[in-house]
């Protein structure tokens, strides 16, 4: 066997996201709900006959060692976790970069995932999280937090709480095939047509939050009330109160941050609603990316945003994580 295929997939955060962040849970801990969704990072990963380290992304690299290489995730990863011959890794995603999914902490599961599975080592859910984490916020030292890492690990429904201490404990949303259903139906992603990085933002709210800032804690303190508000009303099946928790979710968070969204993306929201949604939000830190929305009558809904010019994006919850396996 000599190439290693692997996913990891993205999500959608259904309530409390922003808490995850090391300069906020270290202080108060957070806690959110989030979904594993059917859109994946995939990576080949070809094991043998390779001379050089051969790195295909949105930009190709040839190097002789994993330090030259100029994609940080490749190189600080491929540094800590590769001992072997030089590799040749190739990556594409169902979405673009930049539209707060989670790729980036899907992408580095998804590359540990195929790294570890081509040393014959087993990775639990946990370290793979961990591990990427690590990579992401302790070596690059990346403004973001530990959701996406954790939800592309695990997959599922779940509902993530951060201990101050930088454990996470996981639980997985015990919701009814209904309320399942529900979700499916009524639950829409709609792409806004900018992609942006959400570095700035992100920056913004982690300054605030070591400096102590009143506002943004007082935010995030009821951005976490949220999030447990969000998995009660999932567990007993209030879909429609759920959906009016993201409407106010969203104002929360358009608060929260310069930058969080412009007069094209609330133009959108306005149109959803307006088109019979109950409530939805930016997913990810916001600047750009794709908007969920719950809608009562999703047809409607669908007709109005595709006349703005939104195209949407089907999904699925999915339930297995992280995967990697290998073919001749």
């Amino acid at each position: 066997m000599s190439v290693i295929f692997a996913r990891a997939p993205l999500r959608v955060p259904l309530g409390g996201g922003g808490t995850d962040l090391p300069s906020y849970y270290r202080e108060h801990g957070g806690f959110l709900v989030s979904g594993a969704i059917d859109k994946y990072v995939y990576m080949l990963v070809h094991t043998v006959f390779q001379h050089r380290y051969r790195m295909k992304y949105s930009q190709i690299e040839e190097v002789d060692h994993p330090s030259e290489i100029k994609h940080p995730i490749l190189r600080e990863t491929l540094l800590r976790h590769w001992r072997g011959n030089p590799l040749e890794i190739a990556s594409v995603a169902d979405v673009p970069a930049g539209t707060s999914m989670g790729s980036s902490g899907a992408y580095t599961v998804c590359l540990l995932k195929a790294l570890a599975h081509a040393r014959r080592t087993s990775i639990t859910p946990a370290a793979l999280a961990e591990a990427a984490c690590a990579i992401e916020i302790d070596v690059l030292h990346e403004p973001v937090g530990k959701q996406d890492q954790y939800v592309a690990a695990h997959g599922g429904i779940c509902a993530y709480t951060f201990h101050p201490d930088d454990t996470v404990e996981v639980e997985a949303l015990e919701l009814d095939t209904e309320t399942l259903r529900l979700l499916r139906e009524h639950l829409l992603l709609f792409y806004t047509g900018e992609a942006r990085s959400a570095s700035a933002i992100l920056s913004d709210q982690d300054r605030r939050s070591k400096s102590g800032d009143g506002t943004m804690i007082e935010n995030l303190h009821r951005t976490k009330e949220i999030g447990y508000e969000s998995r009660k009303l999932l567990e007993e099946g209030d879909l429609e109160g759920y959906a009016l928790l993201l409407h106010e979710h969203w104002e929360n968070k358009r608060r929260r941050s310069p930058g969080m969204a412009n007069s094209s993306i609330d133009s959108l929201y306005a149109l959803a609603r307006e088109a019979s949604a109950l409530g939805g939000k930016l997913i990810g830190a916001g600047g750009g990316g794709f908007l969920l929305v719950y809608s009562l009558r999703p047809e409607e809904t669908r007709r109005a945003l595709a006349e703005a010019g939104a195209p949407e994006l089907t999904f699925d919850f999915e339930y297995g994580g992280a995967y990697a396996s290998e073919h001749a």
